[in-house]
């Protein structure tokens, strides 16, 4: 891994860890300004929009909890479980709502968090399946294993590591699902090459993520800022196709579902490992 792949990774794990020391400690602070010191730009989150001189951050200020974070799983789906797991969430999406668990599956959330999309993916695949969570770093690791314990859940298990090396064996699970994580990677083909071999001939992706509109060039979409993870990037529309596809996925689909700013929306990403696959 390159020096600069690192430095992003350091900062993505910092941003992350104080979202999860800022559930933990202050349980009704906002986590989308819970890292003030670690924005798209490495800099001052306090910096005003005039900075975009720069290239950094967005032109124009938007509600991200509209478009980010719990208020996109509904109270239905989420209200038996613990607070902090909804604190603690900031995805683009709700990927156990699409990706059509049924029970006795085996899940993998990548980028698993304070842990709300293994809850609920264990709920769903009942007491015959099982649900793991993969994160790289130690405090959303703690929070995530709290949750579970305060939700009583006993199919789930956590574990430590990245996405680019997923710590379990090949053909291993029947679902993998993200929620606004493989953005922030640096080695989008190591990932999804990575969920493709963990996947059990037949297995499938139910993916939330942000996607680009084909026609911006990636320094368009990381002057978007920070609430689309320019940290490392997004991936446009065709891009991710291409890139399912050359990893051997088939039934490959990305559909928007809302616009997080100018040219880049929060997505759904579909994709099938074929049954016939090695």
């Amino acid at each position: 891994m390159s020096e600069n792949s690192n430095s992003v990774r350091d900062e993505v794990r910092a941003r992350y860890a104080s979202a999860a020391l800022s559930v933990t400690n202050e349980g009704r602070r906002s986590l989308l300004s819970a890292a003030p010191d670690v924005t798209c730009c490495g800099g001052d989150a306090t910096a005003s929009a005039t900075d975009t001189a720069t290239g950094c951050c967005a032109p124009t200020a938007i509600d991200e909890s509209l478009v980010f974070g719990s208020a996109l799983y509904d109270d239905a789906s989420t209200q038996d479980l613990p607070g902090a797991a909804l604190l603690a969430s900031l995805g683009c999406g709700n990927p156990t709502a699409v990706a059509d668990l049924q029970a006795g599956e085996t899940v993998l959330d990548l980028g698993s968090g304070g842990g709300i999309d293994v809850l609920l993916s264990a709920r769903r695949v009942g007491p015959t399946g099982f649900a793991y969570g993969l994160d790289m770093t130690d405090e959303m690791l703690d929070l995530a294993r709290h949750n579970a314990v305060a939700a009583q859940a006993q199919n789930v298990q956590f574990l430590k590591g990245t996405i680019e090396e997923i710590p379990l064996g090949s053909g291993s699970v029947d679902v993998v699902i993200s929620n606004c994580v493989i953005n922030l990677s640096t080695d989008k083909p190591a990932v999804i090459g990575e969920m493709f071999r963990v996947l059990r001939p037949g297995g499938r992706v139910g993916v939330s993520d942000v996607v680009a509109e084909n026609h911006l060039a990636p320094a368009q979409r990381a002057e978007r800022g920070s609430h689309v993870g320019c940290i490392a990037g997004a991936l446009s529309i065709t891009e991710y196709e291409s890139l399912l596809a050359a990893a051997g996925f088939e039934q490959v689909s990305v559909t928007l579902t809302h616009e997080v700013t100018d040219g880049m929306h929060g997505a759904i990403v579909r994709a099938v490992k074929p049954a016939s696959a090695a």
